[in-house]
């Protein structure tokens, strides 16, 4: 299961109602970089036959069942930090990443 913090879900809200379409936001992974897996943020415009669909706190995570083994237990996070802000990704399944933080491998 994928959990939203708090900032998290603001977050989402705030993208979803100012874009005024898409159902919430769609997390996946790619495969690509040196170690392995990329991860991949959209919104999420409809919800197809293979999606499984996590809702907390109102807002929809959309994933496809391809990229769930990889990210099964993420807490997804919203950070700002000075005049950057992110999500970041806290996913137990990471064993390690490259030098340049783009890719990952997992232990699944």
């Amino acid at each position: 299961m994928i959990k939203l913090t708090n900032t998290a879900v603001a977050r989402v809200r705030d993208m979803v109602i100012k874009r005024g379409t898409g159902v919430g936001l769609r997390i996946g992974v790619t495969k690509s970089g040196c170690s392995g897996y990329s991860y991949a943020l959209d919104y999420a415009e409809t919800i197809e036959d293979n999606d499984i669909v996590i809702e907390q706190d109102g807002v929809k995570v959309v994933v496809d069942q391809e990229s769930m083994p990889v990210l099964d237990d993420l807490v997804l996070d919203f950070v700002k930090q000075g005049l950057n802000q992110s999500f970041k990704f806290n996913n137990p399944n990471v064993v390690s990443s490259c030098g340049c933080g783009e890719s990952f491998s997992v232990t699944k």
